[in-house]
């Protein structure tokens, strides 16, 4: 679903667009405290025009919130006239002052609340334009609650606000010298810089990131947004203008192929290990269950993780520990959020084999578990048992509010009606190791792995149809829907799963299918885009089609049903990513869930190492592409 757009109301005659310093601010009846700040540039010294706005409800358009002129040197005393409330957004502008077509060189901060001290800059610039991608649109500002406050606070990630240094987040392990996202980021605010120096430079950006999807940016936050929504356009030549005026050391020494900022969160470190798949929570926060216990060495042989992780919108952990209890026990890829926002979790049970998990932990395989919005246990100690569950994976929350998850060690479906565990219900479904199941708005849908098949239930659990088949269906995992009912399948097309009996592969790199309401094909095999063994797939907010890789570094996205939001020329099931490389990201391992927040940005798990001993194999991140994707509002 596109978000509605608002326009920023008079910015066309004051010259300064939509460049944005975001604030969540939680108190909007006290005093605007004042801001101070530096408008700091590559070029030369220069007034600039600072302005402040307010946006992020639907209900009331933006408005002003007060004005400043830097002097020379750039320094400037801003006074706000009114914040925004907890639902809303604060932004700021700095356009040159007294320059014909000045426009274009407008910079812009962010920060998660409001700062007593501002630097507006090439890298706040940066993070403004990709952390707010999805919410720019030319001289206006889209967004509704939380997203466009999400956006902000993730956006914050990239560049400190009151500084104008990179942020810590993407200054420091599991990022900084650990992954290519900072030297990206560099070399980007190098781009700026070129334009920022020279009208030239300024001419050079603006054709590089001129893009079939979005068009000619009409001023810099636009100019990143476009690469944000459009990573693989044109990369050698951002990287060429970059090369213009290298202002900062540690930018990239070739282009990339594709221009993706990615986040790489660990909750810390010492906890997370082998995320399995995730779930949006109320907020936009990011529910995640995992594999395994943490331990740094491979070698070491592990038990099941006794965790499930709460990320906020910005990656960080809330409360700084993750939830246990309730069963929890080795989950695999099954997390589900039922209509009252509480979350399900089905414990696969994960485990090193005998006597590297002792005995006495080894998991049974046989449960799920309950938590409230908040993070309270629900279930029992051993979790939730009825409905005979055994080996189970993924999970789904019906259209009647009834959870599901498929068990792939007895070729079942376990069916809580009403999330009622008393009246379970255990359901043959007619496919050899059931994976994950979807409902599309008229059946379920659910893949088998060891059948290469896909069934259709009715919601009582009675078969449609005879199972799905084909050379579009080839060892499937994950499945999504989209707003059409269309259900879009990630076929593996060689990973079996120990349920307990490991079945053997057709060897495939997999390929992604997708099947229309009634169960027909629409599209596919499709095998490209960098497809390399799909496990997790999702739609986002125009129903385009991402797809986790469990290898080759990479996340997949495909033009969904609605070719109107793809690029131009593009149809149903082209690649938008590139097809030998993906969106490759040096800081990915083998990844199974992904999902897109609505911020925008699209999460992806590090579940899987490289190099995978099956001591212990959990990988240690999830990964977030910043503002590449169309949002998705918390349903």
């Amino acid at each position: 679903m596109q978000l509605r757009r608002i326009p920023v109301s008079l910015l066309a005659t004051v010259g300064a667009v939509a460049s944005l310093c975001v604030v969540g601010v939680a108190d909007a009846t006290a005093a605007p405290a004042g801001v101070t700040g530096t408008v700091s540039t590559a070029g030369p010294d220069r007034a600039w025009d600072v302005r402040a706005w307010i946006t992020g409800t639907d209900s009331s358009p933006v408005r002003s919130a007060g004005v400043a002129r830097t002097d020379r040197a750039g320094r400037f005393t801003l006074r706000p006239t009114s914040q925004p409330g907890g639902n809303e957004a604060f932004y700021v502008t700095a356009t040159p002052v007294g320059q014909p077509n000045s426009s274009f060189t407008t910079l812009a901060a962010i920060s998660p609340t409001l700062p007593g001290r501002l630097t507006v800059n090439e890298l706040t610039t940066v993070a403004t334009g990709y952390g707010m991608a999805q919410f720019v649109d030319g001289p206006r500002i889209s967004g509704r609650a939380p997203g466009v406050r999400n956006a902000a606070s993730m956006a914050g990630n990239l560049a400190d606000p009151s500084s104008g240094r990179i942020g810590s987040t993407l200054a420091s392990a599991p990022n900084g010298a650990q992954t290519s996202t900072q030297a990206a980021f560099i070399s980007l605010t190098d781009a700026l810089a070129a334009c920022t120096s020279s009208a030239d430079g300024c001419a050079a950006l603006r054709s590089a990131t001129t893009t079939p999807l979005s068009g000619r940016p009409s001023n810099m936050v636009e100019a990143m947004a476009n690469m944000a929504k459009s990573p693989e356009h044109n990369p050698a030549g951002v990287f060429g203008v970059a090369l213009r005026r290298p202002a900062r050391a540690g930018g990239l020494p070739v282009p990339p192929a594709a221009w993706t900022l990615a986040l790489r969160f660990d909750g810390g470190g010492g906890l997370l290990a082998g995320p399995g798949n995730f779930v949006i929570g109320d907020g936009g926060d990011i529910w995640v269950n995992a594999n395994y216990e943490y331990n740094a060495d491979p070698r070491t042989p592990v038990c099941g993780s006794k965790y499930l992780f709460r990320f906020g919108p910005d990656g960080k952990l809330r409360g700084g520990r993750p939830m246990t209890g309730g069963g929890l026990s080795g989950a695999g890829y099954g997390i589900t959020r039922d209509r009252s926002g509480s979350i399900w979790v089905a414990n696969f049970g994960f485990a090193a084999p005998e006597p590297g998990c002792p005995a006495d932990r080894q998991p049974p395989h046989n449960s799920m578990s309950k938590f409230s919005p908040q993070g309270e246990a629900l279930s029992p100690a051993q979790g939730f048992t009825q409905g005979a569950m055994d080996w189970p994976q993924g999970m789904t929350t019906d259209r009647t509010g009834s959870i599901w998850t498929a068990n792939c060690g007895s070729d079942s479906l376990t069916v809580y009606p009403d999330s009622d565990p008393s009246r379970a219900r255990n359901i043959k479904v007619g496919v050899k190791q059931p994976f994950h199941l979807v409902d599309n708005g008229r059946a379920l849908f659910v893949s088998g792995v060891e059948s290469s098949s896909i069934a259709m239930l009715d919601l009582s659990g009675r078969p449609i149809r005879t199972p799905i088949t084909g050379p579009h269906v080839d060892n499937p995992l994950g499945l999504a829907t989209d707003v059409r009912g269309n259900v879009w399948i990630a076929n593996s097309g060689v990973i079996t799963m120990p349920c307990p009996d490991r079945p053997s592969g057709t060897g495939s790199f997999g390929s992604v299918s997708a099947l229309d309401p009634t169960g027909k094909t629409l599209v596919g095999p499709l095998r490209g885009g960098g497809i390399t063994i799909p496990w997790g797939i999702t739609t986002d907010g125009d129903g385009n089609v991402w797809v986790g890789n469990f290898a080759g570094k990479r996340v997949s996205k495909f033009c969904g049903a609605n070719a109107s939001a793809c690029p131009p020329g593009k149809r149903t099931g082209d690649a938008i990513s590139p097809d030998v490389t993906g969106y490759f990201f040096d800081g990915l391992a083998r990844s199974t869930g992904i999902i897109v927040d609505p911020a925008g940005n699209v999460w992806t798990t590090n579940n899987w190492k490289e190099v995978p001993l099956q001591t212990n194999p959990g990988g240690l991140h999830i990964v977030a592409l910043v503002g590449a994707a169309a949002p998705v509002p918390v349903r």
